[in-house]
């Protein structure tokens, strides 16, 4: 079964009718749950390194609702030199751009912070 967002919040956000609170990377046949970043509301390196075992050819990235997650240019091309497109957006845009690559059957990731 393809792991689909169907709603999205403030703080949450469902999968296949099951609720998380907590940040989260999803890819469409496994979630990683209880997400948490080295540096808070910015992205590095280490807090992807599920990605060196597991390669999506395109990454989504939600920044939160107000899009306080910041993703250094840095972290960006180290991805795109492992082949891996980066999409950086709020979570809401990013929830919609997960499921509607998934639906084009692309091998697609996302990495959600789900308050700010």
């Amino acid at each position: 079964m393809m792991n689909m967002l169907y709603h999205n919040g403030f703080g949450k956000i469902v999968i296949n009718n099951q609720k998380y609170t907590k940040d989260l990377i999803l890819f469409s046949d496994y979630i990683k749950t209880k997400w948490w970043r080295k540096e808070g509301h910015s992205l590095c390196l280490d807090d992807l390194s599920i990605f060196e075992e597991r390669k999506p050819e395109i990454l989504i990235v939600g920044t939160g609702s107000a899009g306080v997650m910041t993703v250094p240019e840095d972290v960006i091309q180290a991805l795109n030199e492992q082949e891996i497109q980066v999409v950086v957006t709020k979570t809401p845009e990013a929830v919609q751009e997960y499921n509607k690559l998934v639906k084009e059957g692309k091998n697609v990731a996302g990495a959600f912070h789900l308050t700010c």
